[in-house]
């Protein structure tokens, strides 16, 4: 596989990561929206993802 083709496959991997943990957070509030499970916002709940998916890099 040349290096293009990795590098390309990487960015596609990645992107695609992205989009699953974009879809579990709409997931998430959704199911809360709808079930009336938390008082949090949607910025809160996003901050709170963010702040988690930060952490389990390190």
């Amino acid at each position: 596989m040349s290096p293009k083709s990795k590098m390309v496959n990487d960015f596609i991997s990645q992107a695609k990561e992205q989009q699953a943990h974009i879809n579990l957070i709409n997931n998430k509030l959704e199911k809360a929206e709808i079930s009336g499970f938390t008082n949090a916002t949607k910025e809160d709940i996003l901050s709170e993802s963010k702040s988690r998916k930060t952490k389990s890099i390190k």
